[in-house]
């Protein structure tokens, strides 16, 4: 089916839905720039309903909660995140595709640390099934560890009984801990790509097949 025979399939919206989708849509933005700029707490309903232009009842009329409006950004920017990733992972070796898939995603994150601050922090106190969704939102970034994994294994470069899911949560933690040296240290863009550099080579050394 071609892209625009996918579209023409679409249902039409009406005009009170085609408002409702933008009305949602604003807040999203609203809520996003908050939440990149001061992280969870202090971004309230009040000043995300502001950013947006409208009232706090028609940011409620959409999202039940700041909370549910924080995993609704979270899922699209991990989505955004993830086609970063994908693309980025370049290279003739697993090291290579790995180091450049995750400097590219600090490349294209480092401007919103308070964000990452955010969802580093919600994941020790979410309830279990907001932990669950988070997992959701993720697994697409860390298929794309997996996948670059699995190929090192399927040509040679890493050994065959490599444990990819130990690897792969390994190398996500360790991209994930760098965001806190960058707002704690002041680790720079070139700092964050060192840094997770050396974080492969160590997870990845006793995988690495001999010649």
């Amino acid at each position: 089916m071609t892209q625009i025979a996918a579209t023409l399939e679409q249902p039409r919206l009406n005009r009170r839905q085609a408002a409702k989708v933008r009305t949602r849509q604003k807040v999203l933005d609203a809520a996003r720039g908050l939440f990149a700029e001061r992280g969870y707490e202090p971004a309230t309903i009040r000043d995300i309903a502001k950013g947006a232009g409208m009232s706090t009842g028609a940011v409620f009329a959409n999202f039940q909660d700041k909370a549910e409006l924080f995993e609704t950004v979270l899922a699209e920017d991990m989505g955004r995140l993830a086609e970063v990733i994908e693309s980025g992972a370049e290279g003739a070796t697993v090291r290579e595709k790995l180091i450049a898939a995750l400097s590219a995603g600090y490349h294209e994150t480092l401007d919103q640390l308070p964000l990452f601050q955010a969802i580093v922090a919600r994941s020790w106190f979410q309830p279990l099934a907001a932990e669950q969704r988070a997992r959701a939102s993720t697994s697409r970034l860390t298929g794309v560890i997996t996948e670059v994994l699995r190929s090192g294994v399927g040509s040679g470069e890493l050994v065959q009984d490599a444990d990819v899911t130990l690897l792969t949560d390994m190398i996500w933690e360790a991209y994930l801990s760098n965001y806190r040296r960058a707002a704690y240290d002041g680790l720079s863009m070139e700092q964050l790509s060192a840094q997770i550099e050396r974080q492969i080579d160590v997870i990845l050394a006793g995988a690495v097949a001999r010649k």
